[in-house]
């Protein structure tokens, strides 16, 4: 039975049922669990091309170990933020560990990207600044920059005739992503520094969704386009993505960490991370700096999975990373077509406005090192005879 009700300043109910009529409402499903790019949910077993589970490491029993062996050592929680007791030697070694791994001078552990991206620039932009961002930039940074007090001014996605036309020397922060986590293309880096260089400004680097999967060792966009990391100023990173954990890094020259450790309030008021979580992150490292095998199979797939949807007449977003988005355009297609692969087991998230610009409504389609040939395989049949599969495909060829 519904209860009275509610008043007050808040219309809750109102904004709910508009986006529901715009087939914009999200809703939660609580799955049993994943792992070898599967997905149960409900008691009945799909194949998952929708986790950032990239190299397959999240269930990946040496890291669960590693977890297991730091709660026996440290605990289940670190007990107080960085600053007060809840920084161990276990998140130090793993500052270290990615510090040499990333070529940087220093990392600061956070714990998610959000909250990491969120700190930096808040930290360090003041009225005096202006902060540049790519259009495609994800949500965490585009918030934090629409809230400071700097002037933000945000440039066509990877346009970087348009950004030099914006910039002015000595005055800010040029941020972009690594791999953009909607689209699954990569930025130009090397134009990116040679500007951020000429122009006398800093730039920061979002390489949640590169790291772990291209360059050598996986250490990400930067090594994958050979920029040296010293002329990117600042690194954040995730491990929630290929290294199968959670939490997160900022890294850069001592000094910047320095600043951060005083000057961010993410990172100052915030419990610490639990150090066995940095202990089976550490262990991820060293998986993903072994994993070769795994990066080359996993593009392998990619170029399998690309073939197959483009014979069959789809658009495929300009992506060779894990990242595929399949575009089919409105709201309502992406999600009657998630809800008919479903129905053939298979997994995949149908992603609308505002994640996406209007129009440009899409399947994401995630593969996993995980995943094997015959996989790529089911979710291209399940494509290919999935019901009205014809007429959205017909609306939307290359």
């Amino acid at each position: 039975m519904n209860g009275p009700a509610v008043t007050g300043p808040f219309v809750l109910g109102t904004a709910l049922a508009e986006r529901e009529q715009v087939g914009l409402l999200r809703n939660r499903i609580a799955t049993d669990g994943a792992s070898g790019g599967r997905l149960r949910v409900a008691g009945r077993e799909y194949l998952n091309f929708s986790a950032n589970d990239y190299l397959g490491l999240a269930d990946h029993g040496a890291i669960k170990a590693a977890f297991n062996a730091g709660i026996e050592r440290y605990g289940t929680g670190a007990g107080a933020s960085p600053l007060v007791t809840g920084y161990s030697r276990a998140h130090q070694q793993l500052e270290e560990t990615l510090a040499e791994w990333l070529g940087v001078e220093a990392v600061l552990l956070f714990n998610c990207g959000f909250s990491a991206n969120q700190a930096v620039l808040k930290a360090l932009l003041g009225k005096v600044h202006l902060l540049w961002q790519d259009k495609l930039n994800h949500a965490s940074l585009q918030e934090m920059g629409s809230q400071l007090p700097c002037k933000m001014k945000r440039f066509g996605h990877n346009d970087m005739a348009a950004l030099e036309r914006q910039l002015e020397p000595n005055r800010g922060l040029i941020v972009s992503e690594g791999v953009f986590s909607m689209d699954g293309d990569q930025g130009p880096w090397r134009d990116l520094a040679t500007l951020a260089a000429r122009s006398g400004n800093w730039l920061m680097i979002d390489d949640a969704h590169g790291l772990g999967v291209l360059g050598p060792e996986g250490r990400g966009t930067l090594a994958a386009q050979g920029v040296n990391p010293a002329c990117v100023h600042i690194q954040m990173g995730t491990f929630g993505k290929a290294l199968g954990v959670a939490g997160a890094f900022v890294g850069g020259s001592r000094e910047l960490v320095e600043y951060l450790v005083n000057f961010a309030r993410h990172y100052v008021y915030s419990t610490h991370m639990p150090a066995a979580q940095a202990c089976a992150v550490s262990k991820s490292i060293e998986l993903v700096r072994a994993a070769d095998e795994s990066r080359a199979h996993l593009g392998q797939l990619i170029a399998r999975f690309r073939q197959g949807a483009k014979a069959q007449g789809w658009q495929l977003g300009a992506s060779d990373t894990p990242i595929q988005p399949l575009l089919v355009g409105e709201s309502s297609v992406a999600l009657q077509l998630a809800e008919r692969l479903r129905e053939c087991g298979v997994w995949v998230s149908a992603i609308r406005p505002p994640t996406v610009p209007v129009g440009t409504a899409r399947l994401r389609i995630t593969l996993s090192a995980a995943h094997r040939e015959q996989d790529v395989d089911c979710l291209l049949d399940a494509l290919g005879v999935c019901p009205a599969v014809t007429t959205l495909g017909e609306a939307h060829h290359d």
